[in-house]
């Protein structure tokens, strides 16, 4: 149990401008994807849905976010447009997180998100297992995603898993102590 602990403590948002160059294999985010695909989920709807964007794919995935923040933006700003595309192309992989809603409706929507929530720190546990930096961003841009992959009805888009190789250390964090949030009844 220790070392669960452990890997859960040292978790951390590593975010695009501090990843390297370095590719992560294919086998390594099947890995990944597939820790993901053992979350937790009530009547087995299994929610969770992924798209993988490496090499070129990167690309046109932040031309894409830069270009839909532009058409909709009074003022886009030069930085947030460069961050769009810089995040997509400093990451080794980006992968947007997908939760499919049960057509029958047998649980509420919150239910599915929380297993999709599940999914991801599943594969971001074993991200960190892996010694690879990882950050969920869930942009307001998300809502136009079905302009540009394509989406099954009852489909949303989450946001984005952005992974990477990243060479400085990771800050320490802290926690304020549990027995601050739990209460016993007996």
């Amino acid at each position: 149990m220790q070392d669960i602990l452990k890997l859960i403590q040292e978790r951390r948002s590593i975010f695009p401008p501090q990843f390297t160059d370095e590719p992560i294999a294919k086998k390594t985010l099947e890995q990944l994807l597939e820790a993901a695909n053992w979350a937790p989920t009530h009547k087995r709807t299994e929610p969770w849905r992924f798209w993988v964007f490496t090499g070129a794919a990167k690309a046109r995935l932040g031309t894409f976010l830069s270009t839909k923040y532009q058409e909709i933006e009074a003022k886009p700003k030069q930085v947030k447009i460069r961050k769009l595309q810089g995040n997509c192309q400093r990451a080794a992989a980006v992968i947007a997180i997908g939760m499919q809603r049960d057509p029958e409706a047998r649980l509420p929507e919150w239910e599915e998100l929380a297993a999709t929530a599940m999914a991801v720190q599943n594969l971001w546990l074993c991200a960190t297992a892996q010694g690879l930096g990882g950050y969920w961003s869930s942009p307001s841009l998300i809502q136009y995603m079905d302009e540009f992959i394509a989406l099954d009805p009852g489909q949303h888009c989450l946001g984005f898993f952005y992974l990477g190789h990243y060479e400085s250390q990771a800050t320490t964090m802290e926690r304020k102590p549990i027995d601050e949030k739990v209460v016993w009844l007996d």
